[in-house]
């Protein structure tokens, strides 16, 4: 099974939680935005996908994973359905609700970060809500930052199976996904997050760790894995960092 992942061109975003869990999984896929649109890739390709009206079922925005006939949406129900294929999620019913569970909480940490420079609205330029993004910024680093990651931390410490895993003892998706987190606020936030991160000893290590893997390792020295940058969920805007 070669898995097709579609995204935006140029940025990481949301299919770089897929991305990781594919490449750490050395599972077979494509990633059709690195592919050309005259090759049939790029964004002809996804939006074909998302205007087909003949879909019973179809995906509202990327990302979106096609598996043979089926077209999986969601970065954390992608996941979800990743998990168990790819040995990246708890083999028992209650580990995989768990894990579910912390994905989705990651996604809603991941809008509040994307919140912080489009306050009022995605379809206006950073430069047309400045003032607004300032206040909201401000909230953030001393409010909403410091109770999503000590909240993670604290998810950690009180793993059974270990503290240097977010669910059991063994390597999970959100495990990636919470590293990848963690690179993109060091990234937006380098001031803001180097404070909140200095009481969150577990998710530092974890984020040293996952990025330490052989195969995470491969992918980021591969070239494909695209930069941080300023059109994307991760942005630094020094006025931001406070």
């Amino acid at each position: 099974m070669v898995y097709e992942l579609y995204y935006w061109p140029g940025i990481q975003g949301r299919g770089e939680f897929v991305r990781l869990a594919l490449e750490q999984a050395a599972a077979p896929y494509v990633d059709i935005a690195l592919v050309a649109e005259d090759e049939g890739g790029g964004v002809r390709a996804m939006e074909r996908w998302l205007h087909d009206e003949s879909l019973e079922q179809p995906p509202f925005a990327p990302p979106f994973l096609r598996v043979g006939r089926q077209l999986i949406g969601q970065t954390a129900n992608i996941l979800l359905f990743l998990g168990g294929r790819l040995d990246l999620a708890p083999r028992d019913a209650a580990g995989k609700r768990w894990t579910h569970q912390l994905q989705l909480t990651l996604a809603d940490f991941v809008v509040e970060i994307h919140d912080t420079h489009h306050p009022i609205g995605g379809g206006l330029y950073y430069r047309e809500q400045q003032p607004e993004a300032r206040r909201r910024s401000k909230d953030f680093r001393e409010s909403r930052l410091p109770k999503f990651l000590n909240y993670f931390e604290r998810v950690m410490k009180c793993n059974p199976g270990g503290s240097t895993r977010m669910v059991g003892r063994r390597l999970s998706y959100v495990d990636l996904s919470m590293a990848q987190v963690v690179a993109g606020l060091q990234y937006a936030f380098p001031k803001a997050s180097r404070e909140a991160l200095r009481i969150c000893p577990h998710l530092r290590t974890l984020h040293d760790e996952v990025f330490s893997l052989p195969r995470i390792k491969r992918y980021v020295a591969s070239g494909r894995r695209l930069a941080f940058n300023d059109d994307d969920i991760f942005r630094h805007y020094p006025e931001l960092d406070g």
